[in-house]
This record gives structure tokens, sequence and C-alpha cells, in this order.
């Protein structure tokens, strides 16, 4: 129990420490890159916080049964971005000026979960599934990718370049080394949790709705609280929608091809309170002034359990 007890602990300190490093390299390099920090967040932050949730659906799907794990974890990851991630950075840091990018950005995310919970609706999810999946996401790169270069078109000069100090092989290197820490930090936070939940007598189910989807989801968390406390919200929302995009698409275009395509129990609640989620954020965004508030922060945290209690 005590070893348990202290990988919590480390892993904690890795998390929060690496994660404020890993913003502040995003953060200089999409200023000195001339790309969006939108485009930095998802790309690099985004997609890089999402490697969890690729080895535990990748390897649990390759395994005889395990394709429902594996969806389950993108599922579930999804979920907790938006409600958990997204809602608990709005209580700390409201974000102002950035609807329009939860519109352009929220409707492709909100097009990724639709394509999921099509391709799954049926119990099957294979390899023509994930190829499609997977072409989904190089669309989505490219338009990303798109819309980067078209915002860096309107931003002024000076504010393109980097401080004097700036050098871009440092900064790659710490953010490399910063995402692998936050990676490390957070398995030795999920090991020890469900090492001490299994002593405690917490059933697997629990374990498993829980932690994995919500313990795979601790670096987008933890990345989004540092860059909310730096009040980096371009990262922040760039962190989320990214991950949630290469979780729905990528991820699950790996889980389809290397799974046997069946799976065993019906997820359409799941899927349904995923979209659901997707669709409130984007609710928000749509209807709302030109920012996301604490009130709005704290809607999207209580739809949290109560997406738990219908799936």
């Amino acid at each position: 129990m005590f070893r348990d007890i202290l990988l919590v602990l480390v892993g904690l300190v890795l998390l929060t420490v690496a994660a404020d490093r890993l913003v502040l390299a995003a953060a200089r390099l999409a200023k000195a890159s001339g790309l969006s920090p939108i485009l930095i967040g998802a790309v690099v932050v985004g997609l890089g916080t999402s490697l969890p949730e690729m080895l535990v659906s990748g390897l649990a799907a390759a395994r005889p049964g395990g394709l429902d794990l594996a969806l389950g974890n993108i599922v579930g990851s999804n979920v907790a971005n938006l409600a958990l991630v997204l809602g608990l950075s709005v209580l700390m840091s409201p974000i102002t000026g950035q609807r329009f990018v939860l519109r352009r950005e929220g409707s492709l995310v909100m097009v990724a979960s639709l394509l999921l919970a099509l391709l799954a609706w049926n119990g099957r999810l294979g390899l023509v599934e994930g190829i499609v999946l997977g072409f989904g996401m190089f669309v989505a790169l490219w338009l990303l990718i798109a819309w980067s270069r078209a915002d860096s078109r309107g931003l002024e000069m000076e504010e393109l370049v980097p401080a004097e100090d700036f050098r871009p092989g440092v900064e790659v290197l710490f953010g490399l080394g910063s995402l692998g820490l936050t990676l490390l930090g957070a398995r030795f936070l999920v090991v020890g949790a469900e090492s001490v939940a299994r002593e405690l007598g917490v059933s697997e189910a629990v374990i498993g709705l829980t932690l994995v989807a919500v313990g795979t989801s601790l670096p987008e968390l933890a990345t989004a609280i540092a860059a909310a406390r730096r009040k980096e919200n371009d990262l922040v929302l760039g962190n989320v929608l990214g991950s949630n995009l290469f979780n729905a698409l990528a991820v699950g275009g790996v889980a389809g091809i290397v799974g046997n395509g069946a799976l065993t129990t019906s997820f359409r609640g799941p899927l349904v309170g995923m979209v659901a989620v997707t669709a409130l954020a984007g609710g928000l965004a749509v209807w709302g002034q030109d920012r996301l508030s604490r009130v709005e922060g704290v809607i999207l945290l209580a739809t949290y359990p109560l997406v738990l209690a219908l799936i």
C-alpha cells in the first residue's frame, strides 16, 4: 500500500511540473514558428498527450475480446476531456474571445464523434471502419493546418517574433522531454491508484470505467490546468479538441485495424453519451456570449457523473 501511495504522489509531481514546462515550450514554439497556438495545442500537445489512449486501446484491441476495452477507453476519455478537462480549465480561467475556434474546430470534433458512433453503432469496428477513421484523421489534420495558416496571416509580425533568449532546438528538446515525463507521471498515478483501489475492494468494473478512462486523460488534464494557469487559452482548446480528434479518428482507426472487429457488448449508450457531451460543449460555444464562463465550466463538470450514470 505504501509503495502504491508513493507512486501516486510521484505521478502527481511529475504531471504538475512536466505539464507546466510542456505548455511553456509549446507556447514559445508557436510564437516563433508563426503557427497558431491552436494548431500547436492540437497537433503537438493534444495528439502527444493522447499517447496513453493510443497505447491502451491499441494493445487492448489486439487481444482476443479486448476491442470492448479499447472502444470504452476512447469513449470514456473523450467524455472526460470535454466534461472534466475543459470544464475544470474554464472554472479556473474563463476563456474569452475564442468561440469562433470552438465553433470551427469544435464542429470538426463533432463530425469525428458522430463518425465513430455511426461506424460502431451496429456492434462492429473492423478493418474497413478503421481505414475510414484513419482517412478521416488525415483530412482533419489537413484542415487544421489550413486554418492555422489563415489565422497566422491575420497576426501582426511583431507578435511572431520570439524572445531574444529563445532557442528552437532547446525548446523542442524540453518539450519532448516534458511530454515524456507527463506520460510517465500519468502512468505512475494510474498504476498506483489501481492498486490502492483493488486493496480497498473496489470492483474491476468501477476501476475500468473511471481509472482507465480518466487515467489516460490525466496528461490532457495536467496540461490544460497548466495552460489555464498561464492564461494560454488557445493551448487549452487545442489540447482538448486535438485530443478528442485523435482519440475518435486515429485511436479508433488503430483499434479497428488491429482488433477482431466484433464488439461483445452494446456501446450505443456510451456512444450517445459521448456525442451528447460534444454537442453540449458546442452548444455552449454557439449560443453564449464571446466567452466560456465559470458557470459553463460548472455545467460541463456536472455532466460527467450524469453521463456515467446513463451509461
